[in-house]
């Protein structure tokens, strides 16, 4: 039921528990998690060089946890109590992260999970019919808006809702247009609007011809299903010739035939290209393992894959993506907007991280001008 909202000034300092997943009970579905899961550690980096080694990056998590730090709640608490479902696609870094931006946007704008804020947390774990079953629960459940994390996520709360007055506010959607949430004016298709995770494809063939001046041809693994990964397959076709790459893909269905697909895309390419493809990414592991062992450098969409293996990535900050969607589901609590009279959202500037333990791995110089212009520097490979 939806509830009439009165905003109360409170005069509060409040350290309300705001860390992703913490404390949230959901209702299970087949085949899902039904309680969060914990997130990888992770780290908002300012402008500037910043070099991290895994174990500096658990103290600053640990430093964080006991400080408060990722507590803080700077909005006054919203009068009523609210229920929302987070339907999360897959389980990886930067879906964790959308998240976890997406409660501290909330609760900067005084909704605070444990005080007036119930979330019900599910993940889908890449299948496309646990994505529709999480989605048709929250609309049985009558919650106040759903968050749909990556695309298909989207697409299946947004379909579930068609006949209800849910809105379904959605994040690291890469194409809202070709996924029919939204119109080319990024108006929204119904009541359904949220944030693109569009990646600067430029940028990345740009950083890596810098970093690999004799390459020629560049590996691309996409999931068939996912329209994300087809626009973005689309703009990568358009600019290789640019920069002086072929480009060779390989389509999964599924992510049992990862493997394979990428045994057969190594085989023809300088290097592998990873997009921000929800199942994909779930193998980036396997992936990972495969081109290290035939020395050929996979590059990132994000900062969390950066992390963990991938050499070089200009990305964009997904906690801060998260953020910005949190603060558009809170217009739509509040009763300021409508989902569907709010255009999409978009974070137009790319970052550039880099894995320098990787490059060495790999025989491979990063330059200083391509050092000096990376937001972080990594310096270990974290295991996943």
């Amino acid at each position: 039921m939806k509830k009439k909202i009165l905003v109360t000034i409170l005069s509060v300092a409040m350290a309300a528990a705001i860390t992703t997943g913490c404390g949230s009970a959901a209702t299970g579905s087949a085949g899902t998690d039904s309680t969060s899961t914990g997130g990888s550690n992770k780290m908002e980096t300012g402008s500037g060089s910043k070099e991290t080694t895994d174990a500096g990056t658990d103290a600053d998590s640990a430093k964080m946890a006991d400080s408060g730090a990722a507590e803080t709640v700077s909005g006054d608490l919203v009068e009523g109590s609210f229920k929302i479902g987070i339907a999360q696609f897959a389980q990886h870094g930067s879906l964790e992260n959308c998240r976890e931006g997406f409660l501290e946007g909330l609760a900067e704008e005084g909704f605070v999970e444990g005080k007036n804020l119930e979330v019900d947390y599910q993940n889908a774990e890449a299948d496309m019919g646990n994505a529709n079953t999480i989605a048709q629960g929250f609309v049985a459940n009558k919650v106040d808006l759903m968050c749909a994390i990556a695309t298909p996520s989207a697409q299946a709360c947004y379909n579930a809702a068609m006949k209800t007055d849910i809105p379904t506010i959605y994040t690291a959607v890469t194409d809202p247009v070709a996924a029919e949430l939204a119109k080319e004016d990024q108006m929204p298709s119904g009541n359904v609007t949220g944030t693109s995770d569009k990646l600067p494809v430029e940028a990345q063939l740009k950083m890596i011809r810098e970093m690999l001046p004799e390459a020629k041809t560049i590996g691309i693994l996409y999931t068939t299903s996912e329209v994300n990964s087809e626009s973005s397959i689309k703009e990568y076709e358009s600019l290789v010739d640019k920069y002086g790459f072929t480009l060779e893909t390989a389509g999964v269905a599924t992510i049992a035939d990862v493997p394979s697909a990428a045994d057969t895309l190594l085989a023809k390419v300088d290097c592998l290209n990873n997009l921000t493809d929800n199942t994909v990414v779930s193998a980036l592991p396997t992936i990972l393992d495969k081109a290290s062992k035939k020395n050929i450098p996979v590059f990132g969409s994000e900062i969390e894959q950066v992390k963990i293996g991938c050499m070089a990535s200009e990305g964009i900050e997904y906690i801060e993506l998260g953020k910005q969607t949190g603060r558009m589901a809170a217009k739509v609590l509040k009763g300021e907007a409508k989902a569907d009279d709010m255009k999409f959202e978009t974070i137009t500037e790319s970052s550039l991280y880099l894995n320098t333990k990787v490059a060495e791995n790999l025989g491979i110089t990063i330059s200083d001008d391509t050092k000096g212009r990376a937001v972080e520097t990594f310096t270990e490979i974290t295991a996943q």
